[in-house]
């Protein structure tokens, strides 16, 4: 079995996929090709939103997303304490302070009482000014973006959500991506919708902000002034090189389809059969609260105290059961943090999470029959 599988996508997707890679060999058009803006303007429409800009991965969509709201030096962005590591790394790497904020013991995401909570005492100690929140859609669930959102009006914070794990998911019909005052993902193969290697892509309403971040994508080129021949090499500030190529977006096209038509629902069902399977034994499952929808990255079960997850994790494994932890350890413990105030955090919720979470196998193409054999064999173990 398969923690997920792409190979079952890929056999189900051959055709559309394989074409899709011969028609960007035949016209040689590797970079900045037309299937790049044409999943760019697909994925804006989905998620309701003016611009999506596509960029080389995830992670560089976060920190071009801190450059363009000029994040640096005495800026604090609180980030939740449990999740990847790029949430935090990428405003660190802006030269701002990333504030480790616990997070919801059901739903994995940021707690916004924490949150709160935390920008207050920024504000009142006065050594940083409270600039920006990233909000991270784990596992594939949204943030409590309701709630989120007061808070950055409140205490006029920048928003980014980090809708990496979250792509697909909505709250009452508003689909994630479209939260964030820039709102980013990643095409990390592994993600609800991967490619086949790195890709990324930012989402906002803004358009000066769009603009902006076209130009850090391409060196910091003049994008002012689409009409001068000379654009491309008039470059106004210091940017990145960060392009989505263009056999990345032709294997998201068909497989952006996929997922909308049907990837979506069937993941839905897969993660139902675990609940409905393990919901009467000794676990704590991942909650999805009423108006809100996964696109189920991940599903992520707490284990009780009484089992050790290197021994359940190696019975899983000799029975031919892959399962991952995400994440070991809390972000505020992270070693490149250390003897920062980056690591001054009261995060207790995440802490425990890290020692007990075991994410098991899961993706849209799993059977009834997969997920009842997984279910028995935790059964049997516990």
């Amino acid at each position: 079995m398969q923690f997920r599988d792409l190979q079952k996508q890929y056999e189900v997707l051959k055709d559309e996929i394989n074409a899709a890679l011969m028609s960007v060999a035949a016209s040689a058009n590797f970079i900045s090709g037309p299937q790049v803006k044409e999943l760019e303007r697909a994925l804006a429409e989905y998620v309701g939103v003016k611009h999506c800009i596509t960029c080389a991965n995830g992670t560089d969509a976060i920190t071009i997303a801190m450059r363009t709201w000029g994040v640096g030096k005495g800026d604090a962005v609180f980030v939740p304490d449990f999740t990847f590591f790029s949430s935090g790394e990428c405003p660190a790497d802006e030269g701002g302070t990333p504030i480790y904020v616990d997070v919801d013991q059901r739903t994995y995401n940021i707690d916004p009482m924490k949150l709160e909570e935390a920008v207050k005492k920024i504000i009142a100690e006065g050594k940083y000014k409270a600039k920006a929140v990233v909000a991270v859609d784990l596992f594939g669930l949204p943030a409590d973006y309701p709630e989120i959102k007061a808070i950055c009006k409140k205490y006029d914070l920048l928003l980014l959500e980090d809708g990496a794990q979250g792509f697909g998911g909505n709250i009452n019909g508003k689909k994630a991506c479209s939260f964030g005052d820039i709102s980013t993902t990643s095409f990390f193969p592994a993600k609800p919708l991967g490619c086949y290697g790195d890709g990324g892509a930012i989402f906002t309403d803004n358009d000066e902000w769009a603009d902006l971040i076209r130009s850090i994508c391409v060196h910091g080129k003049d994008t002012c002034n689409p009409n001068d021949p000379n654009a491309k090499y008039n470059n106004v500030r210091l940017g990145k090189n960060s392009r989505l190529d263009t056999l990345q977006a032709a294997i998201l096209l068909p497989k952006f389809k996929a997922f909308v038509d049907y990837e979506l629902a069937e993941v839905n069902k897969v993660a139902s059969w675990y609940t409905e399977g393990l919901k009467d034994i000794d676990l704590v499952l991942p909650e999805v609260r009423k108006g809100f929808y996964s696109s189920w990255a991940q599903y992520t079960i707490q284990l009780p105290d009484r089992v050790n997850r290197k021994e359940l994790q190696a019975k899983l494994k000799a029975l031919g059961i892959p399962s991952m932890v995400y994440y070991a350890k809390p972000m505020h413990c992270q070693s490149a943090f250390a003897g920062t105030d980056s690591a001054i955090a009261d995060c207790p919720v995440t802490e425990q999470h890290c020692a007990k979470v075991l994410s098991l196998p899961l993706d849209p193409y799993k059977t009834k029959r997969d997920i009842d054999f997984v279910v028995d064999e935790i059964k049997k173990a516990l």
